[in-house]
């Protein structure tokens, strides 16, 4: 009997953590619960949970703050719920490591839905691509371990940027849109969702550091991976 996926969720409106534990319940996955940013922090330590899904509004300190003590630590799934309309807070929970978010209100299937791509991605992901060995000299990825290496050296990247970099890699030259990588990635397309593309892109660059340029941005267009001569001077 395969074991249900563990899901942390912190959120401080009792009603909403009921219906979000109701649903993935239904879904046959173990919930945890915590109600504020100290407990959440605590329960994610000892529970070691698979997903964690988290309010930006906490008591003790909010899902931004708990979300980075996480990320210190893991590259587990995280989704950041939202009551704000501001897009400051969701450009600032994907820019410190949260993989999706969801404004409130939203409606039960689509968080459903968005558990089980990040899950699907972070741990089942069902498109393997073949060479297992993907890259060149510098930058290279077992698509079989989920490693990645830089001059020899491992990076510690998400599930999400993993899968981001992938799909560049198994496609060298080739230009995709930040449409096309939303849908590839995400496995959906929305409008809205393209800052989210940008700001794993920020973060891989980021992780790759002087390997970053290995990613190129096509104006207008989208990114490329591409190792060649001229990209390694």
């Amino acid at each position: 009997m395969t074991t249900p996926l563990s899901v942390l969720i912190v959120e401080d409106d009792g009603e909403a953590a009921r219906m979000v534990s109701f649903y993935l319940e239904k879904e046959n996955l173990s919930v945890i619960s915590a109600s504020n940013g100290p407990e959440g922090e605590r329960l994610f330590r000892q529970q070691s949970p698979q997903l964690v899904i988290m309010d930006v509004n906490l008591p003790g300190f909010d899902g931004l703050e708990l979300c980075r003590r996480i990320r210190q630590a893991s590259a587990v799934p995280i989704l950041m719920l939202t009551g704000r309309s501001a897009d400051t807070d969701k450009a600032i929970g994907l820019g410190i490591g949260a993989d999706d978010y969801l404004t409130k209100p939203f409606s039960p299937v689509e968080l459903v839905a968005r558990v089980k791509a990040l899950a699907r991605r972070a741990y089942q992901y069902t498109e393997p691509i073949k060479p297992a060995l993907l890259g060149g000299p510098r930058l290279t990825m077992d698509t079989t371990r989920r490693q990645v290496s830089l001059d020899k050296q491992p990076l510690n990247l998400t599930p999400t940027e993993f899968n981001l970099l992938q799909v560049l890699m198994a496609n060298p030259g080739w230009v995709f849109t930040r449409e096309h990588l939303l849908e590839r990635v995400w496995g959906f397309q929305d409008d809205a969702g393209e800052e989210t593309v940008t700001a794993h892109m920020s973060n891989l660059r980021r992780k790759l550091g002087p390997g970053g340029h290995l990613i190129q941005t096509v104006r207008g267009g989208g990114y490329l991976y591409e190792e060649s001569e001229e990209t390694d001077r």
